[in-house]
């Protein structure tokens, strides 16, 4: 997007280059990546980011706001909810497609989606110091958010996830960690905080204690690091038989806690009013139908990695839903061709990666990853076949 960078980028590059980039990244953890790493970062200029870092604090204030738990408590299930809850979530991740503004015809972000759930904050600390050995990336450029450096970003990362307790007592809790296409930032966590991934099949209760197999010793858990989501637990439970029901009480901290994966969520975009917030309704609140359907998406509040989401929103679709409740419509978000490549230009979407330790008085700015398309949605069934997209990273000018 810093037309200067890109230019020198795209002229540098060769096939080789990536090739042997994409080479040291698996060597290092072989078979872990699972997914298609694009051929190019995305560079922010200041006032780009400042845009993103602006719609970010400005949905943060809403969260802090003291009604916000009232507001959400009908985002979490019955069924899904967790006892235990605690005042506030210790991740929250900002979707933003890169957008034209249609009447100044800048370009500005525009908020996706937006989760209470952790994602890439290992991987994200790694890659990005491989591929400053392959590529010419200015040194005033980085993946770090706010004022964080490579050292005092892993330190925080060690902070947040142990809570100050022994790494063999925390745990990464997921279903079947080494079969999920993300288990590669699970390998880089443990390898910055000493934390390891575990299936939820092995845990062990005693109680309310809840303990693992470490090197062939019983040990307890004290602290979870929470990757289950429970809608792909509910879809696979039947496959995976026996294992600890989480949403008991138990003797441990949650980090972050599951109920705020509901709370802070496609739930939450109703109630946000902001420029690069497109406009978001509860479908079973929207009194009539918007004429023009065609610029708009349906999306139920309760899946992920866009699943059953209608893209091409038809009066049908609407007819058909039983439970209205559970979806929203949303304003449509026109991605904009942003990133040259030697085809033709790339889509890109930034996440931007907030944590919040106990004890803050609200969430920083971390770090932050991207994913660039061709197709008609972000996502690996959408652009098959096709180069310079999959997942990156974005390098913010200091």
């Amino acid at each position: 997007m810093v037309t200067s960078l890109r230019k020198a980028y795209n002229a540098a590059f060769t096939e080789e280059q990536y090739n042997a980039f994409v080479d040291k990244l698996n060597s290092e953890y072989p078979g872990a990546i699972d997914f298609k790493i694009a051929e190019t970062p995305v560079f922010i200029d200041k006032a780009f980011g400042n845009k993103l870092i602006d719609a970010c604090e400005s949905i943060v204030d809403i969260i802090l706001d003291p009604a916000f738990k009232t507001l959400t408590e009908n985002a979490i299930p019955a069924k899904d909810s967790v006892p235990g809850e605690n005042d506030h979530a210790h991740m929250i991740a900002f979707d933003f497609g890169v957008c034209v503004n249609e009447e100044t015809g800048e370009h500005e972000p525009r908020l996706i989606e937006m989760q209470g759930f952790p994602t890439l904050f290992g991987f994200q600390s790694w890659f990005p110091d491989i591929q400053r050995q392959f590529f010419s990336i200015p040194e005033n450029y980085t993946q770090y958010l706010g004022n964080y450096t490579r050292d005092t970003y892993r330190d925080d990362l060690r902070s947040i996830l142990t809570g100050n307790r022994p790494a063999e007592n925390v745990i990464l809790l997921e279903i079947k960690p080494h079969q999920q296409k993300t288990r590669i930032d699970f390998y880089c966590t443990e390898t910055i905080t000493g934390i390891r991934p575990v299936c939820i099949t092995e845990l062990i209760q005693e109680g309310k204690k809840l303990f693992y197999m470490r090197d062939g010793v019983k040990t307890a858990v004290q602290r979870i690091y929470n990757r289950v989501i429970f809608d792909e637990l509910n879809a696979q439970k039947d496959q995976l038989g026996s294992f600890v029901d989480i949403t008991q009480e138990l003797d441990v901290e949650w980090i972050p806690h599951p109920n705020w994966f509901y709370r802070i969520s496609k739930y939450t975009l109703p109630f946000i009013r902001h420029p690069y917030v497109p406009s978001t309704f509860f479908l079973d609140e929207i009194k009539q139908v918007p004429h023009d359907l065609e610029n708009y998406v349906l999306k139920p509040l309760f899946s992920f990695a866009g699943q059953g989401v209608v893209i091409d929103v038809t009066q049908k679709d609407i007819d058909k839903i039983t439970d209205p409740h559970n979806w929203i419509l949303q304003r449509k978000v026109q991605y904009a061709d942003i990133i040259e490549t030697p085809d033709i230009p790339a889509k890109a979407e930034i996440r931007m990666m907030y944590w919040w330790k106990d004890g803050w008085a609200r969430p920083k700015p971390a770090i932050n990853l991207a994913r660039l398309s061709k197709g008609k949605m972000i996502g690996v069934r959408y652009n098959k076949d096709k180069t310079w997209v999959g997942g990156t990273v974005c390098y913010f000018e200091r």
